[in-house]
């Protein structure tokens, strides 16, 4: 019997479906952590907050709208991951992009979607306050330090 490859190793973004596409999602919410750009240098700068629309399993309580109730929410697609040098290292769409491998706990290959979590590789080991707690003016109180 011949294995199949995967479908992240045989297709780059643009190929996979969109359930494929979907499926890659860890589900670890840190594209959810408010980010603070230095507009000199482009670097970008995590903080502790994150959106008010996560619930206690890193999941975005109102997915489908989630751009329309948060405009400054960033829908990843395909064709523009290469300009998301923000993503997290750990993030699926980055490591597939750059050729590497999905981490161990990856619910692709834990066969759970908690791994992540208990990996402590999620949002919820990070974040302090959600964004509808606090001004946006106190961001820069909450950078994460490195």
């Amino acid at each position: 019997m011949v294995a199949q490859e995967v479908f992240w190793r045989s297709k780059t973004l643009e190929q996979m479906t969109p359930m494929e596409w979907e499926s890659l999602c860890d589900g670890c919410a840190l594209c959810c952590l408010h980010k603070i750009e230095d507009e000199d240098t482009d670097e970008v700068f995590y903080t502790t907050v994150v959106c008010h629309l996560m619930d206690d399993n890193c999941r975005c309580t109102q997915y489908e709208k989630r751009t329309e109730l948060v405009p400054s929410c960033v829908k990843l697609r395909p064709e523009d991951v290469s300009e998301f040098h923000w993503l997290p290292p750990t993030c699926a769409y980055r490591l597939v992009y750059e050729g590497k491998d999905l981490p161990e706990w990856h619910p692709l290959l834990s066969g759970r979607d908690d791994s992540v979590i208990k990996a402590n590789a999620s949002v919820l080991s990070i974040y302090e306050v959600k964004d509808n707690e606090i001004n946006e003016d106190q961001l820069i109180d909450y950078v994460l330090a490195d």
